[in-house]
């Protein structure tokens, strides 16, 4: 099986599975001053510190969450501001907490437009929060995200950053970069589903989202996940070791797409023409709808995703390509193909062979 769809989620290592399992085997509560609750404590202690490092900021600064959907909520509704100025790309957990707030519009590859947003934000900065994130999920597209955040801060608006998909394959520094707020997840990167953080920059302050409890230093009530946060701290050791061999995953995709488009000429690879993450490739096969392609490198044993989100079994189009204003017709050809460290040449010829058949018969 060749497994091409880690902006889905990623593969969990040895090390991270031991990890949950040793924690599993923790019963304390973290919350027990006694000596199994001390345990457990320095387990989520442990991890926070290694979180905390990833992203460049205190551990202190780190609340654990269920998910980046989650700490998305929490950031964008917790944080005094009544409205959101998002990107038009973002994931749906950050457009639908204020579905009827302005979009910032995105260019043809993908970029957020920032002197579109400079315009949105004139005379009501103060009431705003923005939200860009790292890089776009579907597309890999790296947005300009110092930038973004110097130019809310201009207009007195607060800056949420999304860094689901760039934490572990860019450097990602939420105090280098002046993000007031960020979000991940464990799972993007290698982590246990289930468990993410919001990240807060030195002095930035949220209200609480779930309630009932003191845990996570009065951010978030309830008993924390030990298992899965212990896996997180794991995955964020290794995400950061990892970054430094990022260059091997751009070299596979590289070659993937020089190889697709050799193969099929027509073949359209969206932001191929500005900075992405190393492991992403959004490409369309003009004539084929994405849920045959998918389906059948299924068959084959090469695992992908749309480009666009599934529901109910249908493929919807994607919001993403709409924003950059794709043709509809072929954002419905559109898949996502996402790599990781254990991908190999011998894969993506798998894929090569399987996609470009696909290519020649939707050509007759």
């Amino acid at each position: 099986m060749a497994y091409f769809d880690h902006n889905a989620t990623a593969p969990v290592s040895s090390e991270v599975a031991e990890a949950v399992a040793t924690a599993l085997k923790t019963y304390g509560n973290p919350s027990s001053v006694h000596a199994e609750g001390r345990v457990a404590r320095a387990s989520v202690e442990e991890a926070r510190e290694r979180v905390a490092q990833l992203v460049g900021a205190k551990p202190e600064n780190v609340i654990f969450t269920s998910g980046a959907t989650e700490a998305n909520n929490q950031a964008l509704r917790g944080c005094g501001r009544p409205q959101v100025f998002a990107s038009a790309i973002e994931h749906p957990s950050v457009l639908e907490v204020a579905p009827d707030d302005d979009r910032i519009p995105v260019s043809a590859d993908g970029v957020t437009d920032l002197d579109a947003l400079s315009e949105m934000l004139k005379r009501r900065g103060r009431l705003v929060v923005v939200s860009v994130m790292a890089a776009n999920n579907e597309s890999g597209v790296i947005q300009p995200v110092k930038t973004a955040a110097e130019r809310a801060h201009f207009d007195g608006a607060l800056f949420h950053c999304d860094a689901v998909q760039a934490v572990g394959r860019i450097p990602f520094d939420i105090e280098r970069l002046g993000a007031d707020m960020a979000t991940i997840s464990a799972h993007k990167i290698g982590g246990p589903k289930g468990v993410g953080a919001l990240i807060l920059a030195e002095g930035m302050e949220v209200e609480r989202f779930v309630h009932g409890g003191g845990q996570e230093r009065r951010h978030r009530g309830g008993t924390e996940n030990v298992a899965g946060i212990a896996g997180f701290g794991v995955a964020a050791k290794q995400a950061a070791e990892r970054r430094f061999t990022i260059g091997r995953i751009e070299n596979l995709i590289g070659l993937l797409e020089r190889r697709a488009q050799a193969a099929v000429p027509e073949a359209v690879v969206f932001g191929e023409n500005v900075p992405r993450i190393a492991n992403t490739s959004l490409i369309a096969l003009p004539g084929a709808d994405a849920e045959t392609q998918i389906m059948a490198l299924d068959l084959a044993g090469v695992s992908v995703s749309a480009g666009s989100a599934c529901s109910s079994g249908k493929v919807a189009e994607s919001h993403v390509l709409e924003a950059m204003g794709v043709d509809s017709a072929l954002s419905r050809c559109a898949i996502r193909i996402s790599l990781g460290f254990e991908n190999t040449v011998e894969e993506v010829d798998k894929f090569i062979e399987v996609w470009s058949g696909l290519a020649k018969r939707a050509a007759l």
